[in-house]
């Protein structure tokens, strides 16, 4: 059976205010734009019980985003125990909890990012997630800036946390097809479990308050420099990276598939316009 999940209910809550103050930081650098939202459940006699709550939108600044979080629980299929760490000692039994975020911006250049973080419970518990930064036009400042908010979150938890998490996305987030980084990095973390469970949840949320301070700032910087057809151009190729990296390698593109969760929640990374 899984292992005790003391932090599931406070880490579920967290997720959801996180994501009503990221959609409200959004909504206020859009002109009319605002969020919508659905809300979905696995049906009765699924194998998963729980769902979540997926919000959309679609503006002039935000040509798609999306900010999901879902609380979801019941038996992995056998085909996914050996992926999920513990699943097996806990003969497929887990829960998962978590918010995911990507979005795709009108401007090219205004990055695109992308922010997850989870907690996840089977024999034992974790934390995963982290956020990156992918511009189709790399400004140095935006980089730093957006690097410096995650280093003062990781600064909090431990000294070496930065430069291990940082290493880890850059491996992460690289297309080998290519031999290409997705973007500028940020960081990544996986089976955090430090031994002291408050210490590691005190960490994702600085994470998270660590992007809520930072990509809006540089949204706000970028979102009205005067742009031409040839850099649109290049923004539409730029994410043809992005759909080969999460159909391809990403980790909880894969989850979601296993799991049989939402398809739109888990498939929203998806631009909505893009060329090859």
């Amino acid at each position: 059976m899984s292992a005790p999940s003391e932090l599931t209910a406070p880490a579920t809550a967290y997720f959801r205010a996180l994501q009503n103050r990221i959609c409200a930081a959004f909504e206020a650098l859009e002109p009319a734009a605002r969020f919508g939202a659905r809300v979905w459940s696995k049906p009765a006699g699924h194998r998963l019980e729980g769902g979540g709550e997926s919000r959309a939108l679609r503006g002039e600044v935000f040509e798609k985003v999306g900010v999901n979080v879902s609380h979801v629980w019941g038996v992995l299929p056998q085909e996914a125990r050996g992926q999920v760490a513990g699943a097996r000692e806990s003969e497929g039994h887990f829960s998962a909890c978590g918010i995911s975020l990507v979005a795709h911006m009108t401007n090219p250049y205004v990055p695109a990012v992308h922010l997850n973080l989870r907690y996840l419970v089977t024999s034992r518990a974790w934390f995963g997630g982290g956020s990156d930064l992918t511009p189709t036009f790399p400004f140095a400042e935006d980089t730093r800036d957006f690097h410096a908010a995650l280093e003062r979150a990781c600064a909090s938890y431990r000294p070496d946390a930065y430069a291990e998490f940082k290493a880890w996305c850059d491996r992460y987030f690289y297309l080998p097809h290519r031999q290409e980084p997705r973007g500028v990095g940020g960081i990544f973390f996986d089976d955090l479990a430090s031994g002291d469970p408050a210490a590691d949840f005190a960490f994702v949320r600085a994470v998270g308050e660590a992007f809520v301070e930072v990509y809006p700032r540089l949204v706000a910087r970028r979102k009205d420099t005067p742009f031409d057809a040839a850099a649109r151009e290049q923004l539409l190729l730029k994410r043809g990276r992005y759909v080969e990296f999460n159909l391809v390698y990403d980790r909880g593109t894969r989850f979601g598939f296993q799991t049989d969760a939402d398809p739109e929640a888990y498939l929203m990374s998806l631009p909505p316009v893009v060329k090859w």
